[in-house]
This record gives C-alpha cells, structure tokens and sequence, in this order.
C-alpha cells in the first residue's frame, strides 16, 4: 500500500525545508524526499561555511528572470526581515558583512539545524536517503515511485535545486519532471562563476594570479538596450585560468558567450587625466607612477600589453598614448572565452519557466497540486545572500498555499 500524505516536498534543501515547515505548521501530512546521504550540503558549503543566509536589502531588482516581475509577490510576503526573526527566534548569533550580507556567527549547521527543527516540530516525515524515480498524476492526486516505495500525496512540490555544484548532489530531476508535465524550461547556464580565458588577449595577465583588488565590472554588447547589462563594484581576483572574486561572479549572470566584460582597475579616478596631468611636475618613470595606485604585478603586464615600457619617462610620453593607456584601465575590455562551468557556479540560471507558474502559490497553472520553489524556477538572484531568501519567500509561499 502506498503511503497517504497531503503534501510530497522532493528535495530538501533551503526552499524544501522552509516548504515543509510552513504546511506542517497548517495541519497538513508532509513527506520531505531527499536522495543525499547528508542533509542540505548546499547551506553547509555556502558562505564559507558559515552561510550567507540572507541579504537585508534584498528586493525584486536583485533577482533575474525572463519573467522579472513574478519574484515580486514572494518577496514581499516573506521578507528578510522574516527571516531574521526566525534565526532570533533559534538564539543564531549573526553578524552583518559587506552590503547588506548576514552571516552565521559559527556555523552554517546552525541554519540547518534550525530548519530541520522547525520541520519536526510540526511531524514532518522524512525519506533520505531516498532517490524518485517517477512522479505520476492519479485522479485524486499524485504517486510517486521511490526507493522506499510508493508514496500518494495530494500535492507535490519540486525543490529539487539546478545543476550547479554537482559533486554534492545537483541533479536535473526537476526539470525532468516540468517537462513530463508540459511546463516549459528557459534554457540553463552556469550563474555566479568564475569567467575563464584563453588565447593571446589573456598572455600578459595569465602570470598575475593572487592579485586582488576593488573594481567596477559591466557587460553588454555595446549596441542597444544591452549597451549595458549589470555593474557592479566588488573584489575582482586574478586566477590562473582567468578572472574570479565577488565582481566577475556577479557579472557572470548578465555576460553572455561572446561579448566583453568591462572592467574599471581604478574606479576613483580618471587616469588619462592623472598621468596627463603629472607630466610637467612628475619626473618619474611610467611603471613607478602606476604602481602608486595598483599593485606592481599589474602594472607591469597592464604596460606589456599595451606595448608600453615601464622604465619610460612620464614627461616623454605623448599625450595620445597615455590617453589609450587610462582607457585600458579605466575600460578594459576582454572577452571571456567560457566559465569554469556548473562544477563551481554557485548557482543556475534559467529553470521552470515562471509564465507557467502562478506568483501567488508557486503552483503551476496547467497542472493543480503540482508546485515548483527555488533554484529550480527561472529566478536566480545576485551573490550576497539573495538566492536563500529566494529559497525561503517562495517555500514560504508554496508552503502556505498547498
């Protein structure tokens, strides 16, 4: 005999546990269904360890989606603020960090804890591990083949994640089962990840790995409304396969194959003008001018690339040269060549297409009872905490709606 229950949660991650949380604590039968052997590896990895669970600013134009509006009920019904409340409420010590990020104090267990808690204080039932083979839709609801047998739930909610990081468990299970379903998927990529390089344009910076520093980075083909898609002002970090740090993972949602990523190594001033400046008063060479604003390293394969000697005298070089020189760090373009691909993307783009899915409840329009939440919906949000508190706003709605 199959099993009876009024809500199937599969996955249980961030937005799977919130989910189950919040219908447990309406009186409803839930089963959380989790293939892994450890519980939300995702939370435990993320933020160092100590997971970035939420960002206080969080709001609708942090987030990407073909359909950008759809995030907007989620968000503001289930709040930061909301989940601040919940941590308080567990005694999570926490502390804010750059723009907005909250961070546990310790450990990220603490947030998997808390969850895990809040779920069997209203009898959730657990199956994990415990791999789906199948969902299929019944007259009164839905059965759903699995290693521990049959399971019949009323409704099914999918928060089975993308594809990203898949050595601790990303599977496509989720879409799998949009598509049996008829839902349409906006095509996947690799979101907030490191940008790689390759050929001539990266041989003079290939050497600079380690280097760090604050930068502005945009993207956009140039041309039309994608003149400019995201900027952003974080840590850039020079790697031996090309460019990472907060600043390339965050413009890694916005590029796309085949355009120039823009990058500004000293948005405080306008070099041209600084060096054009210097020249009547400045007796020094052109390397030991630079390296006064960016580390040594950079300039000296800034000066190669530009075909530029480092030993040349300031007061020597034509104005017209120096102008090209500031541009290239004020506006150096480069065109990626890839990423570094799911294995480090942090998170996916793209997913269940949300023009299927209704913003009120998560549930797909076409198909009653049949719910998808988190990272396996085309709403993907910036680096800084902004993907959990997508996880938590729409398990929340989900969770209040099945």
């Amino acid at each position: 005999m199959a099993k009876q229950f009024d809500v199937a949660v599969i996955g249980a991650g961030a937005a799977g546990m919130m989910c189950a949380a919040i219908a447990g604590a309406r009186g409803k039968r839930v089963v959380l269904i989790d293939h892994a052997e450890k519980l939300a590896e995702k939370i435990r990895i993320s933020g160092g360890g100590r997971c970035n669970f939420t960002n206080i600013n969080a709001g609708p134009a942090n987030f990407l989606s073909e359909n950008p509006h759809f995030c907007k009920s989620a968000l503001s019904r289930y709040t930061a603020q909301d989940f601040l409340a919940l941590v308080k409420k567990h005694r999570i010590g926490y502390h804010e960090k750059h723009r907005g990020q909250l961070f546990c104090n310790d450990s990220s267990e603490q947030i998997i804890a808390m969850l895990k808690a809040e779920c069997s204080a209203v009898d959730v039932n657990w199956r994990m591990p415990c791999k789906v083979h199948g969902v299929t839709k019944e007259l009164d609801g839905y059965l759903i083949d699995t290693d521990h047998g049959d399971i019949t739930a009323d409704s099914v909610v999918i928060a089975t994640g993308g594809l990203s990081i898949p050595k601790i468990g990303a599977t496509d299970l989720g879409y799998r089962i949009a598509t049996q379903f008829g839902l349409p998927l906006i095509e996947t990529r690799p979101g907030l990840v490191p940008l790689t390089f390759d050929g001539p344009s990266w041989e003079a910076f290939a050497p600079l790995a380690g280097i760090a520093l604050e930068v502005e980075v945009s993207t956009g083909s140039g041309k039309g409304k994608n003149a400019q898609r995201g900027l952003f002002r974080e840590d850039l970090l020079f790697t031996h396969r090309g460019l990472s740090g907060p600043a390339i993972l965050q413009i890694s949602s916005y590029w796309e194959p085949g355009t120039p990523i823009v990058v500004n190594l000293l948005p405080e001033m306008d070099v041209a003008e600084e060096l054009i400046g210097a020249k009547t008063t400045v007796k020094k060479q052109l390397g030991n001018v630079l390296t006064q604003w960016l580390p040594t390293r950079l300039v000296e394969g800034l000066l190669l690339a530009n075909g530029l000697a480092p030993d040349a005298r300031l007061a020597d070089m034509p104005d017209a040269k120096l102008r090209k020189l500031g541009d290239a760090i004020n506006r150096w373009a480069i065109v990626p060549t890839g990423s570094e691909g799911y294995r480090k993307a942090e998170v996916t783009l793209g997913g269940v297409d949300t023009r299927a899915l209704s913003q009120q409840t998560m549930m797909a329009k076409d198909v009653p009872g049949l719910y998808f939440i988190g990272e396996a919906v085309d709403v993907t949000g910036w680096l800084g905490g902004y993907n959990f508190q997508w996880a938590w706003a729409s398990g929340y709605v989900a969770g209040q709606s099945v």
